[in-house]
């Protein structure tokens, strides 16, 4: 295999691209897998990675037929949305919707892996930018899956400092939902963009922008309320 210095600086590249790129999956993933217990928390990660793994190879390897994807962005937009509008319109108030709510069941499977393949899915859907976006950059396949492979085990540390952080101020919950708001409504842009039903794709700096202040916000409020003792925040999953 002919490693060249440029390949080595573009795999750098893809690292901090997928990082950029999955700053909103990486927030999502975490709201999602916040109502496990805390040990089935770190295994719904584990085996999120090993699928996001598996995905990223498949679809790098058939990185021509991703194109044809849009739909799981539809998908994809839609979920988010209901997740935001169960979070703000079926969870009582303030103070109940902001308690993580122990994950249920899903399709006829157990709490645990019904919220990995929700996390599985999550990923397709925020997946296809990041592999374009790689392919684009590179003809060579080792290294887009090394750009995207190292970017994801990145990815998993910075869900697992957003669990802590989640974990210690409750009230950032509001504002992670207001988040995912934002993120299944660029999905749905991007899909009615690549259908031409309209000529509008956000572009990736307004999108990072928009989460960054909103979290910013979101964090400095939580911290004006102060935070929950260890010990607090690991009960209230037990309360509901």
């Amino acid at each position: 295999m002919d490693v060249q210095l440029s390949d080595l600086a573009t795999v750098g590249l893809l690292v901090v691209l997928e990082g950029l790129l999955s700053a909103d999956n990486a927030l999502v993933v975490a709201i999602m897998i916040l109502g496990l217990p805390r040990g089935e928390q770190k295994l719904a990660l584990r085996y999120g990675l090993l699928g996001a793994f598996a995905f990223r190879i498949v679809a790098t390897l058939l990185a021509v037929y991703l194109i044809r994807l849009s739909w799981v962005k539809l998908l994809g937009g839609l979920y988010l949305i209901y997740l935001t509008y169960q979070h703000f319109f079926a969870s009582g108030n303030a103070e109940q919707r902001n308690k993580p709510r122990p994950a249920r069941p899903w399709l006829g499977l157990s709490a645990l892996w019904g919220t990995i393949l929700k996390v599985e899915l999550v990923n397709i859907a925020f997946s296809v930018d990041s592999i374009l976006v790689a392919v684009a950059m590179s003809s060579k396949t080792w290294v887009v899956l090394a750009g995207g492979l190292i970017g994801i085990v990145a990815m998993r540390v910075v869900i697992a400092q957003l669990l802590s952080i989640v974990r210690r101020y409750p009230t950032l919950v509001d504002g992670a939902f207001v988040i995912i708001a934002l993120v299944g409504t660029k999905l749905l842009l991007e899909f009615a963009n690549a259908m031409r039903w309209i000529h509008f794709d956000p572009p990736k700096w307004m999108s990072l922008g928009l989460i960054a202040v909103t979290f910013l916000i979101a964090y400095l409020m939580a911290r004006r309320k102060g935070p929950v003792e260890t010990d607090d925040a690991e009960s209230l999953l037990t309360e509901r």
